[in-house]
């Protein structure tokens, strides 16, 4: 899949005359949030994400989880659709599907989960929501200007339709490996429960959070079917952001747990 070149631009003449942006200013942007996140690594991998078992009150004022989950990861498709439509460029078919595949994720993560979690009375930090609508506002406007303006059609040669169709197989993997988990922790509370238990199926019998690895794995496979770096440095996030989570849910259910199955992962079967 072909990006226009470093001196090629594109005019904005629709909504905002004069404002030019190239690809390679893009590719560079991304480049640049990818370095924050390899920096902001080990910060995340020290600290636990103030929410779930893990909310806290010294990030202040609090809001309804459902509601928070909702604002914050709705940010993500309505930014993406608004950088992809923001010029009058013609769209390319692959570049479409990619914003479709998008917004069905996270159709499903910003309303389908929150109206199925069994969280009631439960809340999440404003600032960590505030800090979550910027970041996947970022990752949003990255990969949506890069789609609407600059993402064209592949040629289609061997070698393409087989990058795309492994990407998508990639991509359908982790989706199914990510709803499926789901499907097992948000089955097992009953109405009106609030403890924690020890899920058991599935990937649950090698690792802790095959939820959080499906989706992992999805933005990968985004990665190799976009193939611009825009996308990769959503991966690279995702995994930044996800990895550690892993790795504190794993210690938190073996503290809490005796009977935690020891030969249980945090994230790679067999293996971490």
């Amino acid at each position: 899949m072909n990006s226009l070149m470093n001196g090629q631009k594109l005019q904005f003449n629709t909504l905002i005359p004069g404002m030019n942006f190239t690809a390679q200013n893009i590719s560079l942007a991304a480049w640049a949030w990818i370095g924050l996140a390899l920096l902001l690594l080990p910060l995340i991998l020290k600290n636990k994400a103030p929410y779930g078992r893990y909310v806290s009150s010294k990030w202040g004022i609090t809001i309804p989880n459902k509601l928070g989950w909702f604002l914050m990861e709705i940010i993500s498709p309505a930014m993406l659709l608004g950088s992809f439509f923001w010029s009058a460029q013609p769209k390319s078919g692959i570049a479409i599907f990619l914003v479709l595949l998008w917004c069905l994720h996270y159709f499903n993560r910003s309303i389908i989960f929150p109206l199925r979690t069994k969280t009631n009375g439960k809340v999440i930090p404003l600032t960590l929501v505030l800090f979550a609508i910027i970041f996947n506002g970022i990752n949003a406007l990255l990969n949506g200007c890069h789609l609407g303006n600059f993402t064209t059609t592949p040629n289609w040669n061997t070698n393409e339709i087989i990058r795309i169709a492994g990407g998508f197989l990639i991509f359908i993997s982790g989706a199914y490996i990510n709803i499926r988990s789901d499907n097992i922790l948000l089955n097992l509370r009953q109405p009106g429960e609030s403890s924690y238990k020890i899920p058991q199926g599935f990937l649950f019998k090698y690792i802790s959070c095959p939820n959080l690895l499906g989706e992992m794995i999805e933005w990968i496979g985004f990665a190799i079917m976009a193939w611009n770096i825009p996308a990769l440095s959503f991966a690279v996030w995702t995994i930044a952001n996800l990895a550690p989570r892993t790795f504190h849910l794993h210690q938190w259910y073996v503290a809490n747990f005796d009977n935690y199955p020891r030969n249980r992962k945090a994230l790679l079967p067999f293996l971490w």
